[in-house]
């Protein structure tokens, strides 16, 4: 297609939920060739990110909550000006608050609006929900189960596209080697299980460490490590001495640039909960890096695992969850056998460049048609 002019809006500025999927999908499109320019809270973290990856950032732009009204204002005028002077296409808005302000902000232009869907929690069925999605041209979804949602609240069914999650599948590469990690956590030879997952409550780690308790009756050499940081870890902490977990789990923190390398220090990947954006990105990389998954049939989850093949899908039990570990460590060579499967699945169908091209078609079906009431 021919190059666009896009701009990305995130009223966010931490590197959580649909912060990472916003920025890499901006990124991948500035390298297919189109003018990109990203929006967000600054000041923080999520900035932080942006500029590191390349994609301009349009300055004078505050997407800050507030309920004031001369703020608001305010931020609707300078974003309306911003796609006036920039001459965008395509305002694409990644939360509730910034496809408000581009709803209203657009008025007066030719540019199409856009709204990727994060988390089924924001399709909301509200008169003024349903207001604001009747005047968005296009509606993305990172699941069926949003898709499904968001038609449930009246929303065109020809206006609704699912478009899954991606991961680096550069990044996780099965070359990397886990040994330093296994080393430095103290593992040996161990048979590995891991979740990667903020600690809050609804992540499922209370229902993990439940299991591990099971698994520790069965395969006393195994292991758990948790990869993650968050307000919860203190009452996870006083739950393995509890359960008199000590030995056999480890919290490792918060991991980076070196979670490929403890991916690949792991024999499976277990995720019982998902977060604040449902394409379930842990998952992915997981797949990415080789590694089974045993997890639970939340958000996009069923849509990735295929259930027997790349991995496992579960109730969110702890027996149920033993009995699918225990089964996975006990035959290491088969749970090697899944990951190699999972990682052809991640390469055929979640990479960024295939994400990238399916919202380019939401981009050119919607600039193909005749614009939508504007507000």
């Amino acid at each position: 297609m021919k190059p666009l002019r896009i701009l990305h809006v995130v009223a966010n500025r931490w590197w959580t939920g649909s912060a990472d999927p916003a920025l890499d999908l901006a990124r991948v499109l500035k390298e297919r060739g189109h003018s990109v320019w990203f929006a967000c809270v600054r000041g923080d973290v999520l900035e932080t990110h942006v500029r590191a990856a390349g994609v301009e950032l349009v300055d004078e732009l505050c997407l800050e909550r507030t309920a004031r009204p001369w703020r608001l204002a305010v931020q609707i005028g300078t974003l309306g000006r911003v796609l006036r002077e920039l001459e965008i296409d395509v305002v694409h808005a990644h939360q509730t608050h910034d496809h408000w302000l581009a709803a209203l902000g657009r008025r007066g232009t030719a540019t199409r609006l856009v709204r990727t869907v994060h988390h089924r929690r924001a399709a909301h069925a509200g008169a003024a929900a349903r207001w604001l999605l009747h005047r968005t041209d296009a509606l993305i979804a990172v699941s069926e189960g949003i898709a499904e949602r968001l038609r449930a609240t009246g929303t065109p069914p020809t206006r609704v596209t699912v478009v899954p999650g991606a991961v680096d599948v550069e990044r996780f590469g099965l070359d990397t080697n886990g040994e330093p990690v296994r080393m430095e956590l103290g593992l040996g030879d161990a048979p590995v299980v891991g979740c990667v997952a903020r600690m809050v409550p609804g992540r499922g780690h209370d229902v993990l460490l439940r299991a591990a308790a099971r698994l520790q009756e069965r395969l006393p050499e195994a292991r758990l490590v948790l990869v993650g940081r968050g307000e919860h870890r203190p009452a996870l902490e006083g739950l393995v001495r509890e359960l008199g977990l000590g030995a056999a789990v480890v919290f490792a923190g918060y991991r980076g640039t070196d979670l490929p390398a403890v991916l690949a220090a792991l024999d499976c990947v277990v995720l019982l909960g998902q977060g604040s954006e449902e394409s379930c990105r842990a998952v992915l990389e997981a797949m990415a890096a080789g590694r089974p998954v045993v997890a639970a049939a939340v958000g996009a989850v069923p849509e990735i695992v295929v259930d027997g093949e790349t991995g496992w899908l579960v109730e969110p039990s702890p027996e149920a969850v033993a009995a699918r570990l225990e089964a996975a460590l006990r035959d290491r060579v088969n749970a090697r056998r899944m990951g190699e499967a999972g990682r052809r699945r991640v390469e055929a169908l979640f990479t960024p460049s295939r994400r990238a091209a399916l919202v380019e078609a939401v981009y050119a079906r919607v600039l193909a048609k005749e614009a939508l009431p504007r507000p």
